[in-house]
Parts: structure tokens; C-alpha cells; sequence
């Protein structure tokens, strides 16, 4: 990915991505987002930006599996995180949903994957150990829990469902706070363009809201121009 496009991704909140989105579509619609309230395990962090690194999981119930293979695919997932092109966020499906207990997320899984130099985690599932995550990863999941039940891995590198998102391996995944959002690969060239143009016909509404002298006929002669200006 180009620098200047990732740096300026790190520096927008993920609504901005969202919309800048449509402006480089030149339309209303977009819809490759998440539904829903999710939980950011350090708001105050940068965006989590990459392509997606998927797998799916379960804790509800213990495995049926041999424990030979549920080792072997455990590694299996390990070695395909850390081997992931940069940037790249884990995307983990907790099949359980919307039942989830098993936190998968916690101390030990942040600083490994940091280690391995994934941006962060993106999941439906649960996370823990919310003073000892690792510094400048940030989860985005379904809910917070103290258990890691019999949580173990199912599938890698396949479609998953992050709250009613779908999201096959390899796609630009933007997530922060507010959710998660796919940037389509057709965009990917232009959105940097669209980002600025975004945040310049923004400014013609802030910049004379902020003013003490701002009232009705400023707001109407500013609204007309963002008007003009915007998708």
C-alpha cells in the first residue's frame, strides 16, 4: 500500500473512511460496514488499518476433535498470522455469536500478534485482560468477559461475519470505536483524493460554525456551498 494513503488512513476516524468511500464512488449506498455497537478496547488509539487476516473460532463447547489436530491447526493459525503481508488485521469470527464466552483476546494473544506486527483485532467475540493488552493494539470485539472457556480455532483463512459484515481474506479493513468498514479495491487508488475533498467541504460547515459570529444566515450561506461541494 502506499505510505501517504496509509499514514492518512492512521490519521481519520473510521466514519470519515466511510464516507469518503461514497465520495470516491460518486454515490449514496456504500454498505460494506458493521451493524450494531461494538466494544474498542482503546478508543484514544489510532484506526486499525490492513488487509484482513481471517479465522474462525468457538469456546461455548470443548472440541471434538483430537487434541493432536486442534494443536496442529492452532500452530497452523499462528504461523499464518505472522507470516501475513503488512499492514494486516486479524479478523476472528467467533462462531458462538451471539452466545460468545470465550475470551480469545487478552494479554498473551494482543502481545503475539503485535509481535508478529498485526495492526489489531477485529472479532464479534470476547476480549479481557483490559489493563494488560498490549500497548497500541487495539481490539474491536462483541463484548468483554473473564473466561477463556474452551475457546479453540475452527477454520483460517476463510470468509468471515463480523457483524453482519463479510469479509474474505485480503480486503482493507478500517476499524476503530464506531465499527469496521471493507475499502473496496476499486477505490483504493482514489481514496486519498477523496479523503481531502471530504474534509475541505466539511470545513465549510465547521470552520463557520466556530466563529462567535455565526448564526442562521451564515449556516444557510455555508450549508449551500457544502451542498455543492458534496456527494
Amino acid at each position: 500500500m502506499d505510505s501517504e494513503l496509509l499514514a492518512l488512513l492512521r490519521s481519520v476516524d473510521t466514519p470519515t473512511v466511510c464516507n469518503a468511500i461514497e465520495v470516491a464512488q460518486g454515490k449514496r449506498g456504500f454498505s460494506q460496514f458493521t451493524r450494531g455497537t461494538m466494544i474498542c478496547s482503546a478508543p484514544q488509539t489510532p484506526p486499525m488499518v490492513g488487509f484482513a487476516k481471517t479465522a474462525k473460532i468457538a469456546a461455548l463447547n470443548p472440541p471434538t476433535e483430537s487434541q493432536e489436530v486442534i494443536q496442529r491447526r492452532r500452530m497452523d493459525y499462528y504461523r499464518y498470522m505472522s507470516e501475513a503481508p503488512r499492514p494486516a488485521v486479524a479478523v476472528i469470527e467467533d462462531i458462538d455469536y451471539p452466545d460468545c464466552i470465550g475470551a480469545y483476546w487478552g494479554e498473551i494473544n494482543t502481545k503475539v500478534h503485535k509481535g508478529f506486527g498485526i495492526s489489531g483485532a477485529l472479532t464479534n467475540g470476547v476480549f479481557r485482560d483490559l489493563g494488560d493488552l498490549a500497548k497500541d493494539f487495539p481490539v474491536v470485539g462483541g463484548s468483554i468477559g473473564p473466561s477463556h472457556g474452551f475457546v479453540h480455532v475452527r477454520e483460517i483463512e476463510t470468509e468471515v461475519n463480523i457483524f453482519g459484515l463479510r469479509i474474505t481474506p485480503n480486503e482493507l479493513i478500517h476499524a476503530d470505536q464506531h465499527g469496521a468498514v471493507v475499502i473496496p479495491s476499486s477505490v483504493i487508488n482514489t481514496l486519498q483524493d477523496a479523503i481531502q475533498k471530504l474534509l475541505k467541504a466539511e470545513g465549510m460547515i465547521l470552520e463557520p460554525a466556530s466563529k462567535k459570529d455565526f448564526n442562521f444566515d451564515a449556516f444557510k450561506d455555508a450549508w449551500e456551498k457544502f451542498e455543492k461541494s458534496r456527494t
